[in-house]
């Protein structure tokens, strides 16, 4: 039986308007999850709902078996360095340092090793002495999802990672994040626009109409 990584209970959240309520969600160890829905439907919200960065209006999350709004800041600041991983659509490089040098400073932090194998997998370790500057946004992209990877994170939470990538690139990056759960056991929760993207995934949930429906599972 897979081990529960992330278990959501009861989430609600409003800002000005109530964007969800009474959500329920859990992602299992070596187990991929897309969320889709329109622009403006909280998605984004709900991922930092659960990645520790928002406290919802109302509702509990539990991260690895802690509920992680009860912790104080050093505790959820350990989940961060150690624990799970973050990619954004925009990479939030350091410009002035080289791809290689944008990875160490995350294995660093997390007393971890750059793997030659998962650079050969972005099939960017002929461009990892260049600085950042010089590298395509493809380029620059796949070398922040080294960075993240490279911290050997539990579970990884991705918002439209491909976003800016063409189809080719944006497969080549999706098959190394399913790759990484199945060898590690970790989890991918995705929020996405693209269905082919989301389509790779174990389930597929679509926030609308504030609530988190289960539309596809394999």
């Amino acid at each position: 039986m897979s081990q529960a990584l992330l278990k959501a209970t009861h989430i609600s959240h409003s800002f000005d308007t109530e964007l969800f309520s009474n959500v329920d969600f859990t992602l299992n160890s070596s187990q991929s999850i897309a969320i889709v829905g329109r622009s403006g439907s909280g998605k984004s919200t709900l991922m930092h709902i659960f990645s520790t960065f928002i406290k919802p209006s109302k509702g509990s999350v539990e991260l690895l078996q802690k509920d992680i709004y009860s912790l104080n800041d050093r505790e959820i600041e350990t989940i961060r360095c150690f624990e799970i991983g973050i990619i954004f659509q925009f990479h939030y490089l350091f410009k002035g340092m080289s791809a290689m040098q944008n990875i160490e400073v995350a294995t660093m932090l997390s007393n971890t090793k750059i793997e030659d194998s998962l650079l050969d997998k972005l099939q960017i370790k002929e461009l990892i002495q260049q600085k950042i500057g010089e590298l395509s946004g493809g380029q620059q992209q796949r070398v922040s999802i080294a960075r993240v990877l490279s911290k050997k994170p539990r579970i990884i939470f991705a918002d439209e990672p491909t976003g800016n990538l063409d189809k080719e690139t944006a497969k080549l990056v999706m098959d190394v994040l399913l790759d990484y759960i199945k060898e590690t056991g970790a989890g991918l929760i995705l929020v996405t626009h693209d269905e082919s993207m989301s389509s790779l995934c174990d389930k597929v949930y679509r926030l609308e109409n504030k609530k988190l429906n289960l539309i596809k599972e394999k």
